[in-house]
């Protein structure tokens, strides 16, 4: 069975996306994000952009293999808001992305149905209005060597097309001779080969990051 290793997400902000209902005004962003610490720094933003909104409801999903994932109502009715969010992400089958739908009041209660559909038209707008991109899994290790294995380390690199996104030298405190250090990345589908043909290798340690 072939092994999947791309994903799909969105490399930019997007704009912003009005959706109107009953009066109530629902503004709609995505944002890409890796981190949850990347989350509340563009719900404060928005918070400040719109203030005299009464809910920031949004949804988020982070990762590829292990998914991370959260929803929020933000006062409104208990999955009317965050949920019918998420259930776009899923269906546009993206991650590493935040969707923020901001609403301000406008003045006639939706009730639960009429607000589940407001929040999913209005992340299902924004992600319509993004470019989606689609990025390869990639795993990750390091190389640890004698500096005369150098040319050896490096032909596999070559032969194999593999990024290196690190390299240094340092000299060894016990033998005083040099030492080489190597980190590359290869899409997920090479990994147990790539590690594999490093980990067979004398005088060559391997180590995923």
């Amino acid at each position: 069975m072939e092994i999947k290793d791309t994903y799909r997400t969105i490399e930019h902000s997007s704009d912003e996306i009005l959706f109107k209902e009953k009066n109530s005004k629902f503004f709609g962003y995505a944002f890409p994000i890796s981190t949850e610490d990347q989350v509340k720094p563009q719900i404060e933003k928005l918070r400040k952009q719109h203030p005299n909104a009464g809910h920031f409801c949004y949804a988020y999903q982070i990762g590829t293999d292990a998914i991370t994932y959260r929803v929020n109502d933000d006062g409104e009715p208990s999955n009317s808001a965050g949920m019918p969010i998420y259930g776009q992400i899923q269906s546009f089958s993206v991650t590493n992305i935040l969707i923020v739908v901001v609403r301000v009041f406008g003045g006639t209660k939706l009730g639960i149905g009429g607000l589940i559909s407001a929040y999913k038209n209005s992340a299902h707008l924004v992600l319509e209005n993004c470019e989606i991109v689609e990025k390869t899994i990639d795993y990750s290790f390091k190389l640890s060597f004698d500096y005369q294995n150098m040319n050896k380390v490096m032909r596999v690199i070559k032969e194999k097309k593999l990024e290196i996104t690190n390299q240094e030298m340092e000299i060894d405190k016990i033998s005083g001779f040099p030492v080489g250090k190597i980190e590359i990345k290869t899409r997920k589908k090479n990994a147990e080969m790539i590690f594999d043909i490093f980990n067979i290798m004398y005088e060559i340690t391997v180590k995923r990051l």
